[in-house]
């Protein structure tokens, strides 16, 4: 079994078309796929970055599923469409091994 979390900008605080659009289109497909997910939309989470000499920060949501398998090539496709539709230069997906107790 393998835990895999999204980590996504918080879509309260964005503006303009993407605004929103993680809480419901993305929850949803991974739900549908996956047969649930959990999302982390409450939490202030925010994400500290440093690149070279600037420094910035953002606010986060996490979303998470459990699968017995991984299809790699196809969470890559869905983290480079998830840069691209929220102009991100990177979005983490992280995967774990976990197990059920």
């Amino acid at each position: 079994m393998h835990l895999i979390q999204l980590l996504l900008p918080d879509p309260t605080t964005r503006a303009g078309p993407s605004r929103g659009k993680i809480s419901i289109g993305s929850r949803r497909s991974l739900a549908s796929r996956f047969n649930g997910v959990t999302a982390y939309l409450q939490a202030p989470t925010e994400r500290l970055g440093r690149q070279g000499t600037k420094s910035d920060s953002d606010n986060i949501v996490i979303l998470e599923v459990m699968t017995e398998e991984i299809d790699v090539a196809g969470w890559r496709d869905r983290r480079r469409e998830l840069e691209r539709r929220f102009r991100q230069d990177k979005v983490i997906i992280r995967c774990m091994p976990m197990a059920l107790v």
